[in-house]
């Protein structure tokens, strides 16, 4: 009777295991020029073509930073749902595109690379870690001054700064532009898109990865304390006014990492977790990880979708996301409002 009750619960996560596999399968044969399963089994064995070349030095990786930015969408969106209270919630809530966005526009706009010395494949990544990351500090630093550290002066705060940043980004945008520099460029990055590491680089967000997943595991039980209730939470010995920015904190890290590698991608840090509830419940044990799986799978297969559809061309990650997202945001309004 034991191992009857015990078999249902890891077949979700089988299930999700096997369509992650399937899903960096199709992506990886899936682009301008469609590859078969043969054509990367003979690359992955070592054979010496331009084909293979090409499959292992761009796809793959490519295949592999999606589902590691998925992942980290997803663990993120879970986090702050679950900090705030709110199934509404995503990742991007405390003005972390904002930041992002500016900091992106700032390395494609300014020559950074001239001006300091640093190498241009690190220029846009870094300031786009730096805007994210720094406009969620910013945020804490501003709720914290005017004395709302609760969960609703953080997103007033967050809401205040967006604004601020966004207009920051747009006067960017007209001051620097000139015939010798495209807008279309920062627009593109706006919209989403995974950026194509090398190996090295690929290691780099792999463990940044596996450090932001550990980190927030330390979080799942403070989460599922602050999910009753800020008194009910004391109660347990939980100190909510450290423990909430202390996640946020977290949260935005996550963040900052995911668009340093995929520019803006919406919905999927905000899906990713309620799907991820059905497959392995609310508690946040669970759920973390889950969510880190759902996102994976989402942002892999519609990478494989935005470089396939219009070839040559590519659509913005963020533009397939959205479209798909989209419908599942009115669903989930639709059903929470109707349960209130």
């Amino acid at each position: 009777m034991n191992s009857l009750s015990r078999t249902p619960a890891w077949r979700p996560w089988a299930g999700a295991v096997l369509l992650l596999l399937a899903s960096l399968l199709i992506a990886a044969c899936a682009g301008h020029q469609w590859a078969s399963p043969a054509d990367l089994l003979a690359a992955l064995g070592g054979e010496d073509s331009l084909r293979s070349r090409l499959l292992l030095q761009w796809r793959v990786p490519r295949v592999l930073a999606a589902a590691l930015v998925g992942a980290l969408l997803g663990l993120s969106g879970a986090i702050f749902q679950g900090v705030f209270r709110n199934p509404l919630a995503e990742p991007y809530l405390l003005g972390a595109s904002g930041g992002a966005a500016l900091g992106a526009t700032v390395a494609l706009l300014v020559p950074m690379h001239l001006l300091f010395g640093l190498p241009q494949a690190w220029t846009l990544p870094v300031l786009a870690f730096a805007g994210a990351w720094g406009s969620t500090v910013l945020v804490l630093a501003v709720s914290r001054v005017a004395g709302a550290t609760d969960a609703a002066g953080m997103l007033l705060a967050g809401v205040a700064l967006a604004a601020v940043l966004g207009a920051l980004r747009s006067f960017l945008m007209l001051a620097l532009s000139d015939e010798t520099v495209s807008l279309q460029v920062v627009l593109s990055w706006v919209l989403g898109g995974i950026q194509t590491p090398s190996w090295s680089g690929l290691g780099l967000l792999a463990g940044a990865s596996l450090a932001c997943l550990a980190g927030a595991m330390a979080l799942a039980r403070g989460l599922d304390l602050l999910g009753l209730g800020q008194d009910a939470a004391q109660g347990f010995g939980l100190d909510v006014a450290r423990f909430t920015p202390l996640a946020v904190l977290a949260g935005s890290l996550v963040v900052a990492v995911a668009v340093a590698y995929g520019g803006l991608v919406a919905f999927v840090g905000l899906a990713a977790p309620h799907i991820a509830r059905w497959m392995a419940g609310p508690l946040h044990r669970a759920a973390l990880p889950a969510s880190a799986l759902t996102g994976a799978i989402i942002v892999t297969l519609a990478d494989a979708i935005a470089r396939s559809v219009l070839p040559p061309a590519e659509i913005p990650l963020g533009l397939v996301t959205a479209v798909a997202g989209g419908p599942f945001f009115i669903v989930l309004l639709a059903r929470r409002l109707r349960s209130a």
